[in-house]
């Protein structure tokens, strides 16, 4: 298959397009840089030039392709209105784009506010819908096109997908730590993230690429519940520095940004996407990730 892939030289992004071409898939990914550009080319990969605001270029690449693959998102964590806008537009662009083919379309989605009080299951139906809603309700806007004729399946991501380079949430945790001389955690530590290694998550995003039936939900989690004082735990054994409680008012001032999302519990089962697709996770754990450096850099 020749596919399109927004975000294809972001953190995941990459990794799906060396997971692609590596089936034997051919990639073609958009490049809102020349270094982006170059970074694909030099990997074999096709390049369309444009951003999640040119529209025009997200409509070609999915015209031209026989599957797209929509990771990009602006993370603008200073203006969500933006990125929830831009996101919005996008999946509405890539998914008219694509009505009447049948053809896959992969839509990255978070797990983050599914549901309370337990795992996010995969029948579980995101609460948010319409462009005032989180990313503008871009999960149940690519689902509305499956009546459509458009095989859209909705990957829903551990808020860690980590692994050597990741510059994720991760990243701000063990850059935190070496900044403040502890490692903390927030309150009892007793909120809980799922995780995945990158490879892992690739892999699974071209299984479903290639298998998942119209309207499935993956969930791309390998490690169901991680406590956030584990986190905090395997970051000090790797930094030789204590672990110690951040109280829940001083974690902006602790953690920076990301003391609010570390506060929180993101956790899903993965059960069902690992029936459907028969996909075994095989990665390092985020502990063993942590505790062999792979935030060497952070």
């Amino acid at each position: 298959m020749r596919v399109f892939v927004t975000g294809a030289s972001g953190w995941i992004g990459s990794a799906i397009v060396d997971e692609l071409m590596t089936a034997g898939h051919e990639a073609v990914g958009l490049a809102r840089s020349e270094r982006s550009a170059r970074s694909l080319a030099a990997k074999g990969a096709g390049v369309l030039r444009g951003d999640l605001d040119d529209l025009g270029s997200l409509r070609r690449g999915a015209a031209d392709a026989d599957a797209v693959v929509h990771m990009a998102n602006k993370h603008d964590w200073g203006n969500p209105a933006e990125s929830d806008r831009a996101e919005r537009a996008a999946v509405e662009t890539l998914a008219t784009a694509l009505v009447g083919t049948d053809r896959p379309f992969v839509v990255a989605a978070p797990l983050s506010g599914l549901v309370e009080g337990r795992p996010a299951v995969e029948s579980d139906v995101s609460p948010a819908v319409g462009p005032d809603s989180n990313r503008g309700g871009s999960e149940n806007l690519a689902l509305d096109h499956v009546d459509q004729g458009v095989r859209t399946i909705v990957s829903r991501f551990a808020p860690s997908v980590h692994g050597a380079g990741d510059w994720g949430f991760v990243n701000f945790l063990v850059g935190a730590a070496r900044k403040q001389g502890v490692s903390g955690y927030i309150g009892d530590g007793s909120a809980t993230w799922s995780a995945v290694h990158r490879s892992d998550a690739a892999r699974l995003i071209r299984l479903g690429l290639e298998r998942a039936p119209a309207g499935t939900r993956l969930h791309v989690t390998a490690e169901e519940a991680i406590t956030t004082k584990a986190i905090a735990e395997a970051i000090g054994r790797y930094l030789d520095i204590p672990v110690v409680s951040i109280d829940p008012e001083d974690a902006d001032a602790h953690f920076g940004f990301v003391g609010s999302f570390f506060a929180k519990t993101m956790t899903a089962s993965s059960e069902i996407t690992r029936s459907t697709l028969s996909w075994t996770p095989t990665g390092p754990t985020l502990a063993e990730d942590i505790e062999t450096g792979a935030y060497a850099t952070a």
